[in-house]
Formats: C-alpha cells, structure tokens, sequence
C-alpha cells in the first residue's frame, strides 16, 4: 500500500536513524535532524498513523519508535536509495578476484571473508566440500561474570560453540590472553598436526587458566574430528556479537546454533529462487523463527549463464540494505567473472 508523501519522509527518517544509532527514535529527534519543515506534534501524528498502520512499534521500555518489518519491506520496496560503492571498495573487490587461483573453495573462502569485511556481517558463501578441516580461529566472549562462550571457527568456515562456567575472578583481559596464545599456537593445524609436547607447552604457559583451558582444548577436539560435507563457508561470524541486537546470552545461543548447522543455512541459502538479481528476507519472511530478529540478502553467482551457488549476508533487521545490497550484487558479478576465467583456464 502506497502511503502519502510527508508519512514516508517520516518512516525514513525513523528507519535511517535507528539503522544508524539502535536507538528508538522519537518525533523530536526527527525534527532536529532531518528538517523535514513541520513541527514535532505533526510528526508525531504521523507517527501515531504509521504505527496505527502497523509500518512502525513501540519497544516496551521506551518511548520512542523503531520500524517494523513491514516498516523495513516498505522501506526497501519503495524509499530505498541505490548505493553507489567507493572506488576504493570496488578496486578492493576486482583486486581480491583478479589473484590467480586454481583452487575453487580458496576462492569461495575469500569471498566469504571481503563480503563480512565490507559489510561488517555474517557471509555465508555455498562452497565445495574442501577437505580436512584445520583450526583457523577461537575466541573466548564474556557473556556474564560467571560464564563464556568458547567459539571455534574452522578454515571451512565452520562454526562451534560452547557455553562455559568460569571463575569470578577471570577477567575479559584473561580471556584475551587464552584466545590469543591458542590462536598463536595452533593456528593452521589439523588434528594429526597437533603433537604432546605442544599441547603440554599450551598448559605450561596457561597453568593457572586449567579448568578453561580444557574446555577449550576439548571443544577444539570435537571440532577438528568432525566430518563435514563443508556446502557453507562463513565468513564474519564475530561480527554479529558486535551488534547491540544480540548483547544476551540466550540470543547469543540461539544465533551460533544456528550458525553451526549446516543443513539448516544450507536450506536457508537453497531455499528461495535465486536466478536473478539480490533476494531480501525480513525477518519472519526468512521462515525460522529463531533468527526472527534477523535479515537475509542473498543472490546467485554463475558461470556461463549456469547457477553455481549463491552467497549471502545475515544480519539484524536493523541492517544497512542498500550497501549490503551494492556489495554482494557487485561481489557475486565478480565471483562470476572469475570463476568463469578459472574454469577456461583449467581447460587449457
């Protein structure tokens, strides 16, 4: 439904804003920075309509507004503007797929890692099964004073975590300090790569850090001995424990479980016609109700006209679209173009 056009200055105003700053946003605000040229009370006339007709909600804590999903649908659908890239994250793009390679998931994995890195989200790229899976990164994240989550990110991109007790007395700097010493050590390893005596050098230099440290270790086991089909790569997986939409441990959770469940993304991915252009789900249009607080942007890359997979980026519902858009229409061309001039030179 179109609405008049003082109502959709105002619902953009409301969107741009709460994009901008996670803050609900009142009809003050509104006038003081977007001078849309009435007064306050009008504004929150307007405001009173667009929640009235269900574009915008209340937070119960607080007296401003936030959008809804049907605020964003709307906002995407008919006020988004196209963002142009910078010609600096273009020439990053075109740099990142004009490096000759001849491994196919290499290829994959990069993508994953510059879509999170320009977007500041969660990638999620379909990728071949690439063999064994060698630790790449694990982070110990303060949830409360008496408890961590032990995240471990394989160079598959897959993903597992587990939620730990720990003593008072550990600090955030401590767990700093086991995340980077384990990252220093391992980084790079197999299974079979990860002898006695460095495991034993490991518990030497963290001896007052035991009960953790072998969480950790048995996490870091379960997770190298694991047999994956590796269909998804992550890339980003830290980026959406930034965000203040997931600042608890029960969506902390619920949003690495689902993340570490690759038949789940995989369907996710697979799940909604990807031929043409970018797809965006909001929310409940995503249809799994523990990411509801999320948004999906998705598209499709091809060679020769042949869908090969698609890449995506998952983020909270208060997500920059028109960049996320931009970047992965842009990245997915790319990644098609050079798979293309892969696949031409495999067949000389």
């Amino acid at each position: 439904m179109k609405m008049d056009d003082r109502k959709q200055k105002v619902l953009l105003a409301i969107v741009h804003d709460y994009i901008a700053t996670a803050e609900p946003v009142g009809s003050r605000t509104i006038a003081k920075k977007f001078r849309l040229g009435v007064s306050p009370a009008t504004i929150r006339n307007e405001m009173a309509d667009l929640e009235e007709q269900g574009y915008i909600e209340q937070p119960h804590t607080s007296a401003g507004r936030v959008p809804s999903e049907q605020g964003y649908r709307y906002y995407v659908d008919y006020l988004m503007q196209k963002h142009d890239l910078s010609a600096e994250e273009e020439d990053l793009i075109r740099s990142e797929f004009d490096i000759k390679v001849k491994d196919i998931g290499q290829v994959i994995q990069k993508t994953g890692q510059l879509l999170s890195q320009l977007t500041h989200y969660t990638a999620m790229v379909l990728t071949p099964s690439i063999g064994t899976s060698r630790f790449k990164h694990i982070q110990l994240v303060s949830m409360n004073p008496t408890q961590a989550m032990v995240v471990v990110v394989m160079d598959n991109g897959t993903l597992h975590h587990r939620l730990i007790d720990i003593p008072e007395s550990i600090s955030t700097d401590d767990m700093e300090t086991i995340s980077r010493i384990l990252n220093a050590k391992l980084r790079g390893l197999t299974n079979e790569n990860i002898k006695l005596t460095l495991v034993k050098e490991i518990y030497f230099e963290l001896a007052r850090h035991k009960h953790i440290l072998d969480l950790a270790m048995e996490l870091l086991e379960d997770s190298l001995t694991m047999k994956s089909e590796d269909k998804i790569y992550l890339g980003g997986v830290f980026n959406m424990l930034n965000q203040p939409e997931f600042h608890n441990v029960e969506k902390v959770k619920t949003l690495l479980s689902i993340l570490e469940q690759e038949k789940l993304l995989y369907g996710l991915m697979t799940g909604e016609e990807q031929d043409v252009g970018v797809t965006v789900r909001i929310g409940g249009e995503i249809k799994n109700k523990k990411i509801k607080e999320c948004s999906m942007v998705t598209a499709a890359y091809s060679v020769a006209g042949r869908k090969m997979g698609s890449m995506g980026v998952l983020g909270p519902t208060r997500m920059e679209y028109a960049k996320v858009i931009s970047v992965v229409d842009f990245m997915t061309k790319n990644l098609s173009q050079a798979l293309e001039r892969m696949m031409k030179g495999m067949g000389k």
